[in-house]
């Protein structure tokens, strides 16, 4: 595609908990990456999460959703769905209503030490591709109700959800991803003991890898892979997997390169994308200014890093490309908040980021 003339748009919803803090950093370090290299943002603020229960009805309203079917990329802040009035916990998550809307079927968790002092493991470099449209999660994997029941007050059942659809789609992500990376692609399945469900997933990967004769692909059990990412994570390149293991070693991941406050995400569709960080709302912490906010700088990084393959404009590669220098830059020079060991507020880490873009 052409590039995007002198502006983008890209909506804003800040979410629960924390969001309100860590949000507004994201968009001030991503304003000025931007006008770095020449282009203006218009940033669309949108009701959701408790405040937009409380002013609109709704954790996700119709106002919002509207404005998103108008938008390629947002980012979205955490909600604490868990703290709604009870009339909303049954429902889906808002964050759940808009992923199932957009069909975002790629949840994309880079795992890379900010500061190799600070990490478990300092020379993981990886890109864990998760399925996100199935698998065991009651929120997603039916087309009416939860993927849970209860036929007796004892007795609890969950329906697992594999397509070779969903399997295929996944894998050319990460594939694709592989290409731009390392050239290497594990698949992670439990295929000895769900011989069926991850079976059809390893099956249908491994077939997709026929497609990219140029990417070395191989294999692992989860529980091997959680001992793997321990032990020599840095052998690893792109891993994809399922919904629910991809969601685990994510996480483990995380943990390994520093915290999981330093976690990016995106979740991804052929045409839209959202940032949102992989962590939580936090709400035992929120408004402490003491949250770390570098996973969702990290995040909108890599929103602008998709804008910039979806648009073929390198002003937002380079952009992306600059604010991971910030990042990496800042924590290295000791500025880190709590959670890595250090004693920076939310507010002292941003300005720290802001200065040395």
């Amino acid at each position: 595609m052409s590039g995007i003339g002198a502006s983008v748009r890209i909506g804003v919803l800040d979410g629960d908990g924390i969001g309100p803090e860590i949000v507004p950093v994201a968009v001030s370090v991503a304003s000025k990456a931007l006008r770095r290299n020449g282009l203006d943002v218009d940033w669309v603020a949108l009701p959701f999460g408790r405040s937009a229960i409380d002013s609109h009805g709704s954790a996700a309203p119709q106002e919002t959703l509207t404005a998103l079917d108008e938008l390629d990329t947002w980012i979205l802040g955490p909600h604490d769905s868990a703290s709604y009035p009870s009339e909303f916990r049954g429902q889906l998550t808002p964050g759940a209503v808009i992923r199932k809307r957009y069909n975002l079927f790629a949840n994309l968790r880079p795992a890379k030490a900010l500061d190799a002092a600070r990490a478990t493991t300092p020379d993981i470099d990886l890109l864990i591709a998760r399925e996100n449209s199935e698998g065991l999660y009651a929120d997603r994997n039916m087309a009416v109700g939860s993927g849970e029941f209860m036929p007796t007050p004892d007795v609890a059942l969950a329906v697992g959800v594999i397509t070779r659809a969903a399997s295929e789609r996944i894998a050319r992500e990460a594939f694709t991803w592989a290409r731009r990376r390392r050239g290497k692609v594990t698949v992670v399945h439990k295929a000895n003991v769900l011989t069926m469900t991850t079976g059809l997933f390893r099956d249908a990967c491994l077939d997709v890898a026929a497609e990219f004769p140029d990417v070395e692909v191989s294999q692992e059990h989860v529980d091997a892979m959680a001992a793997h990412l321990v032990r020599r994570a840095a052998d690893f390149d792109v891993v994809v997997t399922e919904n629910l293991f991809g969601d685990i070693l994510s996480d483990l991941a995380a943990e390994l390169a520093g915290s999981l406050g330093t976690a990016a995400s995106i979740n991804c569709s052929a045409t839209k994308a959202m940032a949102q960080a992989a962590h939580g709302a936090a709400p035992d912490i929120a408004g402490h200014d003491v949250a770390n906010p570098a996973a969702m700088i990290s995040s909108t990084a890599m929103l602008l890093a998709w804008q910039a393959q979806h648009y073929g404009d390198e002003r937002l590669m380079t952009a992306a490309a600059q604010i991971d220098s910030a990042l990496i830059a800042t924590v290295s020079a000791g500025v880190a908040t709590r959670d890595l060991g250090g004693t920076a507020s939310t507010s002292d880490f941003a300005a720290e980021v802001l200065r040395r873009l």
